[in-house]
């Protein structure tokens, strides 16, 4: 059973790549409100199916792995964390290339493909979720409520802002996840009390 806070905390952090890439997006095509509603409402409903589609994978697992499977959720949100600071490490050299005159396109499927892009990463927290058998429903829900939250007011900021802020976002984010992952197996090994 992971707590409020814990669920809180992999919202937020599976959100960051959604609110990092939005305010790039916001930076380049300045929504309207109405525009960054919808378009944060596209990235949280993604958000929220991708990490289903884990679970439903990672329960079809689980007998096999139920031995180890603190371990494969230490991997993967660590790899998961990894990524995202690695990324966000790298972002300079990304927006330099948009400067250079690649932008992204504003159509639906751009959206969507950014959408699906950012959410990857919840698909295999999903896998993880189903081995700790996590409320898979509940977390989905937040994580896609966060996900809509922070899409909409990356678009805005980005709109307002640029673009810096969201690679301190996504750098913080992979830390979160890093340090939740590591708290799982800590928790299961009996390290730290449940």
């Amino acid at each position: 059973m992971m707590s409020p806070v814990a669920i809180a905390i992999l919202s937020v952090s599976m959100s960051a790549d959604a609110f990092a890439a939005t305010i790039g997006r916001g930076a380049q095509h300045r929504p309207t409100v109405p525009q960054a509603l919808r378009s944060g409402l596209v990235f949280g409903l993604v958000e929220a199916i991708t990490p289903l589609i884990g679970f439903a994978l990672g329960v079809a697992a689980a007998g096999f792995v139920q031995a180890v499977d603190h371990w494969i959720a230490f991997g993967l949100l660590g790899a998961v964390g990894a990524k995202m600071i690695w990324e966000a490490l790298r972002r300079d050299e990304a927006e330099a290339e948009a400067v250079g005159g690649k932008t992204a396109s504003r159509g639906l499927l751009a959206l969507v493909a950014t959408a699906v892009g950012t959410s990857i990463d919840a698909g295999a927290v999903g896998v993880g979720l189903a081995l700790l058998e996590a409320n898979i429903w509940l977390i989905a829900a937040c994580i896609g409520f966060t996900t809509f939250a922070l899409a909409t007011l990356g678009l805005l900021v980005g709109k307002a802002a640029g673009t810096r802020l969201g690679r301190i976002v996504e750098l913080a984010g992979g830390v979160a996840l890093i340090a939740l992952g590591l708290k799982i197996l800590l928790e299961h090994l009996g390290v730290l009390a449940v």
